[in-house]
């Protein structure tokens, strides 16, 4: 974080698709405190609902194949 000058933090937050938070979430919550015990950032949590599937969508249409598809695709839904 130093190195690269982080001022703030995004955190995904898997929320299910009805809008409820899972002990998954509720694991990233934990996450979170613990860094700021750590860390004094300021953070957001991001819900990331569906972002794989719209990355994966547009991959798709830019006929990625599969396997590269499988390679970037948490990655690039995280960016």
């Amino acid at each position: 974080m130093d190195a690269h000058g982080v001022g703030a933090l995004a955190i995904g937050l898997p929320i299910s698709l009805e809008g409820r938070e899972s002990p998954r979430s509720q694991s990233v919550r934990q996450f979170a405190r613990n860094l700021l015990e750590i860390r004094d950032l300021p953070m957001v949590f991001w819900d990331e609902r569906l972002s794989t599937a719209a990355v994966e969508r547009v991959m798709i249409e830019a006929d990625i194949t599969r396997r590269r598809r499988s390679e970037i695709i948490d990655r690039t839904a995280a960016a």
